[in-house]
């Protein structure tokens, strides 16, 4: 990984790196292995992602984040790999403590003007002109963003007896998908504020971090088929993306 010779210098020229939370246990999939292992579309769900990052020449770096007792990872990451990411046995009991125990792995590496992409293992569906339109929308940005997509559906809230309650209006709401982008120092000092006022329990992605310090993160229209795999169903409609 190539740093920049001074301050200024990163400054100027900002450097991109990927951080991949995995240290999920994925149980809603009920599979025997985490759903990042499982097989996708001829590799496992999580080699979409790094492979997509790996090839990509505006990241510099891919940082993995798994468990300390992950047995799987090692039989996932090829030789030729080893030059663009590297895997970070720091994994938390949630996603946010991951991502932040992998922040401060990175801390050595990473400027402080830095971006960082937080991206989800189990969306596979990443492509490079995805990462490419987050990069160019944001590359000014005071404050960072993420890809999304605007809600379409009909949304209903339900009452205690499981019916509709009340139709939600759904002009201005988005479904947040990831990469999430923001400066590395930005980024670790939203998520150690939350922790330390026990906080982080409340957020349910890297934007949330962002909002508790009063910032308003970008959004970035992203696409379909970068959908997140949670349920069996989801895998199937996942490889039909990926199969074209």
């Amino acid at each position: 990984m190539n740093r920049p010779a001074s301050p200024t210098a990163s400054l100027a020229q900002p450097q991109h790196f990927a951080l991949i939370p995995a240290a999920g246990v994925g149980a809603r999939m009920g599979a025997d292995i985490p759903k990042q292992y499982m097989a996708l579309a001829g590799k496992p769900m999580l080699r979409h992602a790094l492979d997509t990052f790996a090839a990509h020449a505006r990241i510099a770096h891919t940082f993995v984040v798994v468990s300390a007792a992950d047995g799987w990872i090692d039989d996932l990451l090829p030789p030729e790999l080893a030059p663009r990411a590297t895997v970070l046995r720091v994994g938390g009991a949630t996603r946010q403590e991951s991502v932040f125990n992998g922040l401060n792995e990175m801390r050595n590496v990473a400027g402080e003007a830095d971006w960082v992409l937080v991206h989800d293992a189990a969306r596979p569906g990443l492509d490079a002109g995805l990462i490419d339109r987050l990069l160019d929308a944001l590359s000014n940005d005071e404050v960072g963003g993420l890809l999304a997509l605007p809600v379409v559906d009909t949304l209903k809230r339900e009452d205690a007896g499981g019916r509709s309650q009340q139709t939600v209006p759904r002009a201005g709401l988005w479904a947040a998908q990831t990469p999430q982008m923001f400066r590395y120092a930005l980024l670790r000092r939203a998520l150690r504020q939350a922790a330390e006022q026990g906080r982080i329990g409340a957020i349910t992605d890297d934007a949330s971090a962002i909002e508790m310090l009063g910032l308003r993160p970008r959004l970035v229209e992203g696409s379909p088929r970068n959908l997140k795999v949670t349920l069996a169903q989801d895998a199937a409609l996942a490889e039909f993306f990926l199969k074209g």
